[in-house]
């Protein structure tokens, strides 16, 4: 780089030639002309030349030098606290200067320019000492030529003190979102659980775990930071968070069925017992296999419904002395053995549940035909050994049956109603007979 300077004539004198040279604008170079204590700045050095003749080491004779999280570092002429993540990259030794009796002033030519330059022709240029190799910058450090001098900098992520490079801790200006690491001429950002990088790798931003195949068994929900697992219907979350297990609703109750509960995945289901069939989805009804037609009773049979099946009875139940006349058997008067039987044997069928409520009105008996002035009276002829029923009387032409116990099923009574006619004034008293026939079904529905 060419720079005006003095044009060197023949015949001036040497005076006037420094006077010019030394005339020369300074520059400002990028070093340090101040030292700690106990040194001096040597402008031939470009160092801080110590005036005692060895350094102390404060970092050994003070004790605790530095407090807390920070760390000591010994260069001359003191000491330096740093924080502990800090690295530093000490300078070279200066070079030892030749001792003035020593130095080979003839092999150096005379330059009659200023330092930093060097004459070429009539005028004097800049000195590229970073070409030339002839600058003391560290090894870690980068040289930069300046006019008439040169400057040392320290790469990204250290910042010069004196003549060392000391490590930049980052994470203390907050760069990071979350978590900043210090490394020596840099940093770098981490993310809490949950979150990635953005593309400035500084900031964070949530993850979608379940776009990234969370580990719930059934389905997920992304929440900030994190994500939950839930469960379809019928199913619980498991201990970890993740599976779903199935709820035994069955176990923890009796009662969500009318006759048994049946557990299955994500759900229960109820089902009935043997001629019974499911009534919405928790109830039992009976089959009325009379009406349906699946029954198995022959043309001369009668189907009964009962509670959970059928019977099939014959039409013609009459048994001697009595005779079939329409819907009932009657033990005509002409014969001899019919004078201490009733008169008359009517057949009649139902079906009550287990378990029913006492006292419970099931069946009501109705005279069909009265005669004049008679008085009707109503009682249980036969089959209530045990006292299960009783009658209650309503009036002169009808009864109720009263169930006394509760009974259990499956089980069969045979009852008969006995009705009693007395007329006094004409000497009329007769008899008749309902039977009845109770099935006691095997379940309370």
């Amino acid at each position: 780089m060419m720079r005006p300077g003095c044009v060197l004539v023949f015949c001036m004198c040497i005076s006037v030639f420094l006077h010019c040279a030394i005339s020369q604008p300074p520059t400002e170079t990028d070093t340090y002309t101040e030292c700690t204590d106990g040194y001096h700045w040597d402008p031939q050095t470009q160092h801080c030349k110590g005036i005692l003749t060895k350094d102390i080491n404060e970092c050994e004779t003070i004790p605790e030098a530095c407090k807390g999280e920070m760390k000591c570092f010994n260069h001359y002429g003191g000491y330096l606290c740093l924080p502990r993540s800090a690295s530093v990259i000490p300078a070279p030794e200066p070079p030892k200067p030749i001792h003035p009796s020593l130095e080979n002033t003839a092999s150096e030519p005379f330059n009659p320019c200023p330092p930093g330059f060097e004459p070429q022709g009539d005028s004097c240029v800049d000195v590229d000492e970073c070409e030339q190799d002839s600058h003391d910058c560290q090894p870690s450090q980068q040289c930069f030529n300046t006019e008439g001098s040169f400057s040392c900098q320290c790469p990204d992520g250290y910042r010069k003190v004196g003549t060392e490079c000391i490590d930049i801790d980052e994470c203390r200006y907050r760069y990071c979102q979350h978590r900043c690491v210090n490394v020596p001429g840099s940093f770098s950002c981490q993310c809490e659980p949950g979150f990635q990088l953005a593309g400035n790798n500084r900031s964070c931003i949530d993850v979608d775990e379940c776009g990234m195949g969370a580990p719930c068994s059934q389905r997920c929900y992304n929440t900030y930071g994190t994500f939950l697992c839930r469960c379809e219907q019928g199913y619980e979350l498991g201990p970890d968070g993740f599976a779903c297990n199935d709820i035994d609703e069955c176990s923890y109750s009796s009662y969500l069925c009318q006759y048994q509960c049946v557990n299955e995945h994500g759900k229960f289901s109820c089902v009935c017992p043997e001629g019974y069939q499911l009534l919405g989805t928790r109830l039992c009804q009976d089959i009325n296999e009379c009406e349906t037609g699946a029954h198995q009773c022959s043309d001369g049979q009668t189907c009964v419904n009962i509670h959970g099946g059928h019977k099939c009875v014959n039409n013609r139940s009459c048994q001697e002395p009595y005779v079939q006349v329409s819907d009932r058997c009657t033990c005509p008067i002409t014969k001899p053995g019919c004078r201490d039987l009733p008169y008359s044997v009517v057949h009649r069928y139902m079906s009550i549940t287990s378990e029913r409520s006492v006292p419970s009105d099931i069946f009501q008996i109705q005279a069909t035909s009265v005669l004049p002035g008679a008085y009707n009276t109503f009682h249980i002829r036969s089959g209530d050994d045990n006292g299960d029923f009783y009658i209650r009387q309503i009036n002169n032409i009808s009864a109720m049956l009263v169930l006394a116990r509760a009974v259990n099923g499956p089980r069969e009574y045979v009852l008969d109603l006995e009705m009693v006619s007395v007329n006094p004034l004409v000497s009329y008293h007769t008899r008749s007979v309902l039977r009845l026939t109770i099935y006691v079904g095997p379940h309370a529905f």
